[in-house]
C-alpha cells in the first residue's frame, strides 16, 4: 500500500547489487563487534540489558586513557566543556535513531548518508570512517608500545645483527601478534574478547583510586583552573571520549525492541560519562599537570595495580585491531578484485585469499611504520577527535538529519536553531582542534 512506502525509497533501491553494496559492505563487521546470545543475530534481537552493555562497550573506548590529559590541558573548568560534548553527543546520537527510522531499508551509518545525500553521501562518510579506523588502528599499536615498554623496561632484542628496544620493539611485537587476526575472514569470535573493554575501563579507575590510596594521595598542587591555550587539545579529547556514533545504527538494528534505543543510549552515555569524569578527576588531582597523554604511563612500575591496569588495557586493541582494520582492508580489496565467470569460482576464492592475506600483510606493515614514525598518542588522538570524531558524531548526523526531515515539515524552529548552534560548535572545534594536532606533531620533529 502506498501508506506503507517511505517517500523516499526509490533512492535506495538499485537492484540487488547496489542494495548488497549498501547493506552488506560496513554493516557485517560492525555487527562482530556486538557479542550476542544464541545463533540468531537479527530475529531474536537483543535485549535492553545487553543493548546497553553492547553501547556501553562502543561509547567506552581508549579515550578512558587520555581524559586525565585532556583535564591537565583545559584546566578543572573545562570539566563544564566534557559535560557540554557529552549532551551534544547524547543529542546528535538520538538524531542518528530518528534518521534510521526515516526509512525501513537504512541499516547502517553509511545508509544514513545515502538516504539524506545519495550517493556521494554514502561515499564521503564512508571514506572519513575509513580514515578514521586507520587512523585508530595506528593508535592501537602506539598504546601497545608505550604501556609495554613501561611493563617490561629495558627490553632489548637482536634481529639480524639490530637491536630493538624501547616503544619500537613491542610495536613490532604488537603487530607480529595482531597479524594473523587481521587474514580471518569471521573475526566473530574476537567480539566476545573486545567485550573486555568495559571491565579494562573499570580496572583503570579502579587502579587510580588505588594508586591515590596507597602511593601518590590525592592533592591539587600543580594543577589550574582554566588553561585557555589547552582548550582545542582538550575539547578534540573530550569528543573521542564519546565517538562511538558509526556503529550506533548497528546497535539500534539489533535490538530486540528498537524504540527503547533512547534509554539505551541515555543510560549508557550516563553510565560511561560518570566513569570518564571519575578517571579524569582522579588522574588529575594525583599527577596534576605531570599527567602524561596515556595516564596508565603515570602509574609506578613494579605495582601489582599498574601491571592490572596495564594488562587490560593492551587486550582491546589485540582484540579490537582486526576488526577495526578489516573495513579499510576489504575496501582495498574491492578495488583491486575482477569480476570473473562462475566456472572459476574456486580458482577465485584461493585469489581472494592470497589477496586478503597480502593487502592485509600490508596494511598492518603501514601502521607500524606510522606508529613508530609518529609515537605521540595524545595528538594523534586530538586530531582524530577534532578532524574525524566530530564529523561523524556532530556534523554528519544533524546535516543529515536536517536534509531528511525538514523537506517533510517535521522539525521545529527551536530545534533548527539548537541544531544550528551545535553546527558552530562542532566546525569550529574541527577547524581549532585540527589546526592545534597537526601543529603539535608537526612541531615534534
Amino acid at each position: 500500500m502506498a501508506a506503507d512506502k517511505s517517500p523516499i525509497d526509490e533512492a535506495l533501491l538499485h537492484g540487488k547489487h547496489e542494495e548488497a553494496l549498501l547493506h552488506g559492505k560496513h554493516e557485517h563487521v560492525e555487527q562482530q563487534l556486538l557479542p550476542t546470545s544464541g545463533g540468531s543475530f537479527c530475529i531474536t534481537g537483543a535485549s535492553f540489558g545487553r543493548s546497553c552493555l553492547n553501547l556501553s562497550n562502543v561509547i567506552s573506548g581508549i579515550g578512558m586513557l587520555s581524559v586525565p590529559y585532556a583535564l591537565s590541558q583545559g584546566g578543572w573548568l573545562s570539566l563544564a566543556l566534557f559535560a557540554m560534548v557529552g549532551a551534544i553527543c547524547f543529542y546528535t546520537g538520538k538524531l542518528i535513531y530518528r534518521c534510521m527510522r526515516a526509512d525501513r531499508y537504512v541499516r547502517s551509518y553509511p545508509d544514513i548518508g545515502y538516504l539524506a545525500f545519495g550517493r556521494y553521501g554514502r561515499t564521503a562518510i564512508g571514506l572519513i570512517m575509513y580514515v578514521e579506523l586507520y587512523l585508530v588502528a595506528i593508535s592501537f599499536l602506539i598504546l601497545e608500545g608505550d604501556n609495554l615498554d613501561k611493563l617490561l623496561p629495558g627490553t632489548v632484542v637482536k634481529i639480524l645483527g639490530y637491536q630493538l628496544h624501547g616503544k619500537q620493539l613491542f610495536v613490532l611485537v604488537a603487530a607480529a601478534v595482531i597479524l594473523p587476526t587481521t587474514w580471518l575472514k569471521n573475526l566473530s569470535m574476537l567480539a566476545y574478547v573486545s567485550a573486555v573493554g568495559l571491565v579494562s575501563s573499570v580496572a583503570l579507575t579502579v587502579s587510580l583510586v588505588w594508586a591515590g590510596v596507597a602511593d601518590n594521595g590525592f592533592h591539587i598542587a600543580g594543577s589550574s583552573i582554566l588553561n585557555l591555550s589547552g582548550l582545542p587539545t582538550a575539547l578534540s579529547l573530550y569528543f573521542v571520549c564519546f565517538a562511538g556514533h558509526g556503529v550506533f545504527p548497528t546497535v539500534y538494528s539489533s535490538m530486540r525492541a528498537r524504540k527503547d534505543f533512547p534509554k539505551v543510549l541515555l543510560i549508557s552515555s550516563v553510565l560511561c560519562s560518570l566513569n570518564y569524569a571519575v578517571t579524569a578527576v582522579l588522574g588529575y588531582k594525583i599527577y596534576g599537570e605531570d599527567v602524561q597523554a596515556q595516564v596508565t604511563l603515570n602509574l609506578p612500575t613494579g605495582k601489582l595495580y599498574t601491571r592490572i591496569a596495564i594488562l587490560t588495557t593492551l587486550i582491546t586493541p589485540l582484540a579490537k585491531y582486526a576488526l577495526v582494520i578489516q573495513p579499510v582492508t576489504t575496501a582495498i580489496e574491492e578495488k583491486l578484485s575482477v569480476t570473473t565467470a562462475a566456472a572459476t569460482v574456486a580458482a577465485d576464492a584461493e585469489t581472494n585469499r592470497l589477496t586478503r592475506v597480502l593487502t592485509s600483510t600490508a596494511v598492518v606493515f603501514s601502521t607500524v611504520v606510522l606508529a613508530c614514525t609518529v609515537p605521540f598518542f595524545g595528538y594523534l588522538m586530538s586530531f582524530i577527535g577534532s578532524s574525524l570524531n566530530v564529523t561523524v558524531a556532530v556534523l554528519f548526523p544533524c546535516l543529515s538529519y536536517l536534509k531528511i526531515y525538514m523537506p517533510r515539515g517535521g522539525v521545529g524552529r527551536f530545534e533548527v536553531a539548537a541544531i544550528v548552534g551545535i553546527l558552530v560548535i562542532g566546525v569550529c572545534v574541527a577547524v581549532i582542534g585540527t589546526y592545534t594536532s597537526l601543529h603539535q606533531i608537526i612541531g615534534t620533529f
